[in-house]
């Protein structure tokens, strides 16, 4: 098993012709990864990588009736209209890359996916993986096999690059990945921690789950209640980066998602929430290697 993607999850690239969903495309596909069309309005009957491309999302599930899942690279002021389309067409996973969507319309697109029981990971998500399955979006770069192995250890994470850098501290343990989730860094995430969280508890695959946070939300305490609540009872292992922020309060740091109000967003208080419902806090990210061998 695994969580959101596997190998039969079969994908539409919506802004399959720009830059970076063009460069991505063909590392999806030497993965193994089943893209089966792209969409670009008025780019219709071009082809990116051998993926036809069409000019409606419609028109592509007209021709592709097996999809199941939108990998999002729009531009920000099309991402609303975008997902939007793509959750009108019955597309039950929406992976959102895109970068500096407007707050009011990640906030519209969550409404209407939660409305429709559409999943959203994302916005400003570097893709989700399961090792020797599926790899969405630019998630592990072009030789992802460098970092991920498939296992039994589960990763969520709001850092794009650090996501890769878990796996592959993960690796020099002697582990393997389930499932890696880069659920992005903005304010409003389509899928938090403790979504997350949740899904994992109900894979078979997942033995160990771990953890990176940052400053700034409250999605990391949302994961602390899901423990104490009773409603995750597997290890979880955490890493929240970023507490020497706490003593340089007028400096800005990071991710749109970063802001720290009040102490609810402090590095210092999101660990001790975490260690006092019972996950098991490193202070440093490469204890994650040594925390693991004690668990599994």
């Amino acid at each position: 098993m695994s969580i959101f993607v596997d190998k039969d999850t079969k994908v539409l690239v919506q802004g399959i012709t720009g830059r970076e969903a063009s460069e991505k495309v063909p590392e999806m596909l030497e993965y193994g990864t089943e893209v089966l069309a792209g969409v670009t309005p008025g780019k219709g009957g071009k082809e990116v990588a051998g993926v036809p491309v069409y000019d409606s999302v419609a028109q592509a599930m007209d021709e592709n009736p097996g999809i199941n899942t939108s990998l999002i690279y729009v531009p920000p002021f099309a991402a609303k209209d975008a997902a939007f389309e793509a959750i009108e067409n019955d597309i039950e996973l929406l992976n959102i890359i895109t970068e500096r969507i407007p707050v009011k319309d990640t906030w519209k697109i969550l409404r209407k996916a939660e409305k429709n029981n559409v999943t959203v990971v994302g916005p400003t998500s570097v893709g989700i993986m399961t090792p020797e399955e599926c790899k969405l979006g630019p998630i592990g770069g072009n030789q992802p096999g460098k970092a991920y192995d498939k296992g039994k250890v589960g990763i969520i994470s709001k850092s794009g690059g650090m996501t890769t850098e878990t796996a592959w501290t993960i690796k020099q343990a002697g582990y393997g990945v389930s499932t890696a989730v880069a659920i992005g860094g903005d304010i409003l995430a389509g899928t938090t921690f403790a979504d997350a969280l949740k899904e994992f508890e109900e894979d078979e695959e997942t033995e160990v789950v771990v953890m990176y946070g940052e400053l700034g939300g409250t999605y990391e305490q949302e994961a602390a209640e899901l423990i104490e609540n009773g409603n995750f009872t597997k290890p979880l292992v955490a890493f929240i980066a970023g507490e020497f922020t706490e003593n340089l309060p007028s400096r800005n740091y990071g991710h749109a998602g970063a802001i720290i109000r009040g102490d609810s967003g402090k590095p210092s208080v999101k660990k001790k929430k975490l260690r006092d419902a019972g996950a098991y806090v490193v202070d440093k990210h490469h204890e994650i290697q040594g925390k693991l061998g004690d668990l599994l």
